[in-house]
């Protein structure tokens, strides 16, 4: 009977150690799924996010040259200089493209004024350059908004020649 005994309490005490390893194995597996499962929606959902992106990609620049350039002249110390200026016009829709290129007479009106209204001082610094650039980008830009188009679609305008004599 003390053997019995021996053996029912030895008995239970395996099962519970036994008992108790099944249970932190099982914890482990639902721990270990729960962490695949995360992972693998992780992964999926960041394919989602590259198809998302792929399919609002950014679309390729588009280039206006306002041709032909302006040429404008201006006093500097009692002599009469001239200024050549190309301006090349970047956006990436086609609509503010065809925009500008359909009111290139108001387009080349505005921008000629701002020119020519400039000293050769304020031209010949790069701060005074830049200064120019920027006016005549917002120029642009009210005269698309004018046009019922969109200005932030006017990404930039660049000089592409800028010759002073």
């Amino acid at each position: 009977m003390a053997d019995e005994e021996q053996l029912d309490e030895g008995g239970e005490e395996s099962a519970a150690k036994g008992g108790g390893k099944g249970l932190i194995l099982i914890i482990v597996a639902i721990l270990a799924l729960g962490g695949g499962g995360f992972g693998a929606w992780k992964v999926m959902s960041g394919k989602d996010a590259a198809k998302k992106d792929a399919k609002a990609e950014v679309l390729p620049p588009r280039y206006i040259t306002i041709d032909p350039p302006f040429v404008v002249n201006f006093e500097a110390q009692s002599m009469v200089r001239f200024l050549q200026v190309t301006i090349g016009v970047m956006t990436r829709d086609v609509a503010i493209e065809s925009m500008v290129k359909d009111n290139d007479p108001r387009v080349r009106n505005d921008l000629l004024m701002i020119l020519a209204n400039q000293t050769y001082a304020t031209v010949s610094t790069v701060e005074g350059k830049e200064t120019l650039r920027k006016r005549c980008l917002d120029s642009l830009k009210a005269i698309v908004v004018e046009m019922g188009g969109d200005p932030a679609k006017v990404e930039a305008l660049y000089f592409t020649s800028f010759v002073m004599q």
